[in-house]
């Protein structure tokens, strides 16, 4: 993904709330398999880091990145948003 592609998706993550955080548990593959639907419905997503959690937000990132095979379109204090395209019905045209 190149610089254009990540400023365009940063501007459609604006608008966005988070769907998911991240708390005191770590991440289960219950949560990944979570993630991972709702990288395939939405193909964007926010995830919302909380103060309680005890690892840093890129490290969970990268983490939950290799194990949905999104990328990571942003990491800004404790947000991450994450992309993927859908592999049934693609919405976002980068």
């Amino acid at each position: 993904m190149n610089s254009k592609q990540r400023a365009h998706l940063r501007s459609l993550a604006s608008t966005i709330q988070p769907i998911y955080q991240i708390g005191k548990s770590d991440i289960t593959p219950e949560f990944t398999k979570g993630i991972d639907e709702a990288l395939e419905a939405r193909e964007l997503i926010k995830i919302s880091v909380l103060k309680n959690c005890m690892y840093d937000p890129m490290t969970l990132a990268r983490t939950i990145s290799e194990r949905t095979h999104s990328e990571i379109v942003h990491v800004m204090g404790r947000k991450i948003v994450l992309y993927r395209r859908s592999k049934e019905n693609p919405k976002i045209e980068l």
